[in-house]
């Protein structure tokens, strides 16, 4: 059975770098991987979902509602957009720092409350973390895609940390590989 896994964001978060270091760390393994990046106004700070899915043989790259095993959200309220593709049971990895849609900025709506306590009601496994803190203390706002990456990576006890770097380190250009390791170490100690 493949392993599903959504990463969900709005745009200019970095949901396209870490489905490249999730494809390779797997990819080295020797899984079959399959990657979909679904656009949405990306450019505009709208929702950007890429599937990823990995295992023995994968056919298709695309998770159908209730198949997603884990759901990286680098934000709260793209967790609740997607909780409907989560499995009973399956994961959610969420940066707990919210990001305001223009209608909470304009003061046309108001963002939601407790999204995580209201998730695990639903019957998902939430584990929430600080990404923007952490990111920041390792350098940058813009490492949040990786310290989620660094969460996500103690689920895997066949790739090594050491095998999770060696991806961060092939998937990032050179100047900011420094940066990025450091973020990934916090999100796997948190």
């Amino acid at each position: 059975m493949p392993v599903n896994v959504m990463i969900v964001g709005v745009g200019g978060q970095g949901t396209l770098l870490a489905s490249r270091v999730l494809g390779h760390a797997v990819l080295e393994k020797g899984y079959d991987v399959k990657v979909s990046e679904v656009h949405g106004m990306s450019q505009r700070g709208g929702s950007v979902v890429t599937y990823v899915r990995f295992g023995e043989k994968v056919y298709s790259p695309i998770i159908g509602k209730g198949e997603a095993d884990y759901i990286i959200a680098f934000e709260p309220l793209e967790a609740a957009r997607y909780i409907s593709f989560l499995k009973p049971g399956g994961h959610v990895i969420m940066n707990s720092k919210q990001t305001d849609p223009m209608p909470v900025i304009t003061g046309a709506a108001e963002y939601p409350e407790a999204i995580g306590e209201k998730l695990a009601e639903s019957g998902a496994v939430v584990e929430e973390l600080d990404a923007m803190d952490l990111a920041v203390k390792a350098g940058s706002q813009k490492a949040v895609n990786i310290v989620l990456m660094g969460k996500f990576a103690k689920h895997f006890s066949d790739i090594t940390k050491e095998e999770w770097l060696g991806s961060v380190e092939a998937c990032v250009p050179g100047k900011f590989k420094e940066l990025n390791i450091k973020a990934f170490e916090s999100g796997f100690s948190s």
